[in-house]
């Protein structure tokens, strides 16, 4: 299996929860492209226009949601041939071998993943969603987490 990123564990957490919240609200995809960091991170989605800003705070609203339920953050492995079934890997590097790692948040998100994860979503925060923005046939989405103390 290819090398771990270098994520931050709530971000890529919120990550996840975001890409979910996207594909039941709107109907998209998960993220084509994202950056991952600790103070900030993006995620870019294929759309057909800007979010509106109760679309906005509804999307918030509900990543917040899912977060506040307390959801175990989990990880099994499974067969390439298995994931194929369940999973659009075409993003997956060609060297990610033949046993692939699912992480699942609860029963809201499952897809395959290298990075590193909270254990539960009460660690991850709130989430801030700071600002969209469309061109092009993308949608733009950044986000900050308010750390919990």
């Amino acid at each position: 299996m290819a090398s771990e990123k270098n994520y931050d564990p709530q971000m890529h957490s919120a990550e996840h929860i975001l890409n979910q919240t996207m594909v039941r609200m709107f109907g998209t995809s998960r993220s084509f492209s994202n950056h991952v960091e600790r103070k900030k991170t993006k995620c870019d989605y294929h759309f057909d226009r800007g979010l509106t800003e109760l679309e906005e705070l509804a999307l918030a609203d509900e990543v917040n949601r899912v977060i506040g339920l307390d959801l175990p953050v989990r990880s099994r492995f499974v067969s390439r041939q298995e994931a194929e079934v369940m999973f659009d890997l075409s993003r997956l590097p060609e060297d990610a071998g033949d046993v692939l790692r699912i992480v699942d948040i609860g029963d809201f998100d499952s897809c395959p993943c290298i990075g590193p994860h909270v254990a539960s979503t009460k660690e991850i925060g709130a989430f801030r969603l700071v600002s969209t923005n469309f061109e092009e046939g993308v949608l733009r989405i950044r986000f900050k987490l308010d750390r919990p103390a």
